[in-house]
C-alpha cells in the first residue's frame, strides 16, 4: 500500500525564548525551536507539501503539578495561536501530557505518597490543557499520558465548553518501549525515578492494547494510535481489521535514530530504508503516520520524484 504526503504528520518541539534552533541530543536533524524560528520552519514545511503537524512543548518551568502546561500563556497555546494566524489551513495537533512539565518526569499528577499516578487529578489536568489548546486554535488534541479514561474526560470537557466539533487523537496503545530515548532527550522528560510501566502498556500484552483501542473509540476518539510502530505492526494490523476506525501509527524517535545512525555508518541507504519502513507501516493498516522522516520524504519527492 502506498502513501502520500497527506498521510504524514510531522512532529515539532517548541520552547521559550527567541531565535532558538537547537538540535536535540542523539536526535539527528530534529530541533527545538522558539516560536519565531518555529514559524519560519513551518513555512518551509508547508512549501514541501506537508499539511499536518504534531506539537510538543518544552517547559520553561517545572513543578510537581506540571503547571507550565496550563493556560492561555503556556508555550503550546502561545505557539498554536501564532501558527494558526500565519498558517490557518495547516492542521495542528497538540500533544497532551505532563511529563515535560513535571519535575518528576512522570506523565500525570502523583498521589500524596508520590509513588503512583493520581488518575482523577491527572484527568482534570489533561482536560484543562486540552481546553486551552483548543481555545488557542488547535484542530485536534492528542492525549498521550495513558491515564485511564483520558479520552472520555477530554471529550466531555470539550463538549461542555462548546467544542463538540473538535477532535481527539488518542494515544490508545502506547507501549512502555525502549525506543523513546531521543524524544525524552528532546523534551527533557525522562522520569526522575521509577519507570512508566505502571501506566504505559506491557509490550507482551497485545490483548490489552486492543481493549484500550476499542475503549477509546467508544469514548469518542476521532483517531486512535499505536506507538511505537515497527515493533507493533501486528497490533496496527489487528486494530484496523477489528475496528475499521481511523488509525495513526507513531514511527518514534528511536526507530528514526536507528536509520539516521545506520546511514551515518554506511550500514544502509537512507531512501531505501525509509521507503521500506513506512511502506510496512502503511501496509499494516495505518491511515496516518507520525514520523520525523516526513520532511526528508517531502524533499526527496520534490527533487527526485521519490515515491513510497
Amino acid at each position: 500500500m502506498g502513501i502520500n504526503l497527506n498521510n504524514l504528520i510531522y512532529p515539532y518541539f517548541v520552547s521559550s525564548g527567541v531565535k532558538k534552533k537547537e538540535e536535540a541530543k542523539s536526535f539527528p536533524g530534529v530541533f527545538r525551536f522558539s516560536i519565531d524560528r518555529l514559524i519560519r520552519d513551518i513555512g518551509e514545511t508547508i512549501v514541501l507539501g506537508l499539511n499536518k503537524i504534531l506539537l510538543f512543548g518544552i517547559a520553561g518551568h517545572k513543578d510537581s503539578a506540571g503547571s507550565g502546561a496550563y493556560g492561555e500563556n503556556s508555550i503550546v497555546a502561545l505557539a498554536v495561536r501564532k501558527i494558526k494566524k500565519e498558517f490557518p489551513r495547516l492542521k495542528v495537533i497538540t500533544d497532551l501530557c505532563l511529563c515535560a512539565y513535571t519535575d518528576h518526569g512522570h506523565c500525570g499528577v502523583l498521589n500524596s505518597g508520590k509513588s503512583a499516578i493520581d488518575n482523577k487529578n491527572t484527568l482534570k489536568a489533561l482536560s484543562n490543557i486540552a481546553l486551552s489548546h483548543i481555545q488557542a486554535g488547535a484542530d485536534l488534541v492528542a492525549p498521550s499520558a495513558m491515564a485511564r479514561g483520558q479520552v472520555r474526560a477530554i471529550r466531555k470537557a470539550l463538549d461542555r465548553n462548546g467544542y463538540g466539533d473538535k477532535g481527539i487523537m488518542g494515544y490508545s496503545a502506547k507501549f512502555n518501549s525502549s525506543f523513546y530515548g531521543p524524544f525524552r532527550n528532546a523534551a527533557d522528560c525522562a522520569p526522575k525515578f521509577g519507570d512508566r510501566s505502571g501506566y504505559q502498556l506491557d509490550y507482551k500484552d497485545g490483548r490489552e492494547a486492543l481493549r484500550r483501542i476499542k475503549e477509546e473509540i467508544g469514548f469518542g476518539a476521532e483517531i486512535v494510535m499505536v506507538k511505537p510502530a515497527l515493533s507493533y505492526l501486528d497490533i496496527i494490523s489487528e486494530a484496523k481489521r477489528k475496528f475499521r476506525h481511523p488509525l495513526a501509527a507513531y514511527n518514534v524517535s528511536g526507530e528514526y535514530a536507528l536509520v539516521k545512525y545506520g546511514v551515518r555508518h554506511k550500514i544502509w541507504k537512507e531512501r531505501e530504508a525509509v521507503r521500506e519502513i513506512l511502506s510496512s507501516i502503511a501496509r499494516s493498516g495505518a491511515d496516518y503516520i507520525i514520523t520525523y522522516h516526513a520532511k526528508d520524504i517531502a524533499r526527496w519527492r520534490k527533487k527526485e520524484n521519490y515515491s513510497i
